[in-house]
């Protein structure tokens, strides 16, 4: 499932030391892990995993947002950009980041023990998408008394349907899947065309696919970040890039190059409509931040 394209970049595979005898040969000779997994990461190319159907985030064509930061990453480095492509399913890390078929992977989720999280390139949340004329289009809390016996669009299983359930508005919601190829089903592209359709009230979905999708293609929606929920689970999270656990080398030099480069990867986000909060998740990111 691997393609080279114009520019190109992620995955795990422990290497096995040979302990010298002798405590004076075994302390000159054995290398620290995290320089010997970082012999893994390619020197020829910036290898990339990623779906090849995920719109806006990715796909073969490289027209999401996460393409255009791959291809940043792959400028700064001087290297050709390579992906890895396999579904965002089950199995994705462990058939491309640990199957060394690639060295990272460019949106990965704060706090995930199956990867090595650089420093975070972005912070968002989820939004509620009404019709922008609607009679919910003042609406900024899933607690809102107009949400009452209102149908909401939600992805089975995120927090946003935790939430809707503490607020008894889960009964009339429709659930839409979580995990699925994006190649065959197209769980939020659906749920925007149920809102314009009117099969129900208000959708909620992850700002960084809910808030793309409008820009591109629903200009009769409004898009409203989910700031002022205070009962857990978060609506919020720090996006980073993911590498394999114990590749430190690897993951101090992204992290220079999201430093460097934060500037530019917030005008990607912001050009292709990704709701950019503060770090807390409590308000939008102020322009220049």
């Amino acid at each position: 499932m691997k393609r080279s394209g114009k520019r190109r970049p992620i995955a795990l595979a422990l290497r096995t030391l040979t302990i010298l005898t002798g405590l004076l040969l075994a302390a000159s000779s054995i290398v620290p892990a995290a320089a010997q997994t970082s012999d893994l990461v390619s020197k020829t190319a910036f290898r990339v995993c990623a779906d090849p159907a995920n719109m806006p985030l990715s796909d073969k064509s490289e027209a999401g947002f996460e393409n255009k930061i791959a291809e940043l990453m792959a400028t700064e480095l001087k290297l050709p950009l390579e992906y890895t492509w396999f579904p965002m399913a089950t199995g994705f890390v462990r058939m491309t980041l640990q199957a060394n078929n690639c060295d990272v992977v460019i949106g990965y989720a704060q706090g995930d023990e199956m990867v090595l999280n650089t420093n975070h390139y972005y912070t968002s949340g989820y939004v509620l998408i009404v019709p922008m004329d609607g009679p919910l289009a003042e609406v900024t809390t899933i607690g809102d008394p107009a949400l009452k016996d209102k149908r909401i669009g939600v992805v089975a299983g995120s927090p946003p349907a935790t939430h809707l359930a503490l607020h008894g508005l889960l009964p009339k919601a429709k659930g839409y899947d979580l995990m699925v190829d994006r190649r065959y089903e197209d769980p939020a592209g659906d749920m925007l065309a149920d809102l314009e359709a009117g099969t129900i009230d208000a959708a909620i979905l992850w700002g960084p696919i809910g808030g793309p999708l409008v820009k591109q293609s629903h200009p009769g929606l409004k898009v409203v970040p989910l700031l002022s929920e205070p009962l857990p689970p978060k609506m919020f999270y720090r996006i980073t890039m993911g590498v394999r656990q114990g590749e430190k080398v690897w993951e101090r030099k992204l992290d220079s190059l999201i430093r460097r480069n934060q500037a530019k990867i917030n005008t990607i986000l912001t050009d292709a409509g990704v709701p950019l909060l503060n770090d807390m998740g409590t308000a939008p990111l102020e322009a220049g931040k």
